[in-house]
């Protein structure tokens, strides 16, 4: 069979593409934002705000961060420092955190002067 191939065969290349493509599209589908994971607790009615919050998340563990960073344990007030009073601190706390830990740590936070203090939820 001497015949000669005069046109390219695009089917192997629809193929392969279609798999990268499932693949991408997988994977995309797992990727998070980064945050640390926390279930919160849901409400019926939750506030959008468009400036850039100082965010402390309190996890499921009982450990403490400030915007995804690890938080030493009493060292809240050491991390705070650098922050402007007038920022809003939101704080991310796990539906399984103990209140009085959650109220220790906005207490904590009102105390260095923070006059804007509230509480991310999920809309139910």
């Amino acid at each position: 069979m001497d015949r000669e191939l005069n046109q390219i065969n695009v089917i192997p290349l629809v193929d392969v593409m279609l798999v990268l493509l499932v693949i991408v599209l997988t994977t995309a589908t797992f990727i998070t934002t980064g945050q640390i994971p926390v279930d919160l607790a849901k409400a019926s009615e939750s506030g959008d705000r468009k400036d850039v919050p100082v965010v402390i998340t309190l996890t499921a563990e009982g450990q403490m961060y400030l915007n995804d960073s690890a938080v030493p344990e009493n060292g809240l007030r050491i991390v705070l420092e650098s922050h402007p009073r007038e920022s809003l601190v939101v704080v991310r706390a796990d539906k399984v955190t103990v209140l009085e830990r959650f109220v220790q740590v906005v207490d904590e936070v009102r105390g260095l002067g923070f006059g804007q203090v509230s509480l991310e939820v999920v809309k139910s």
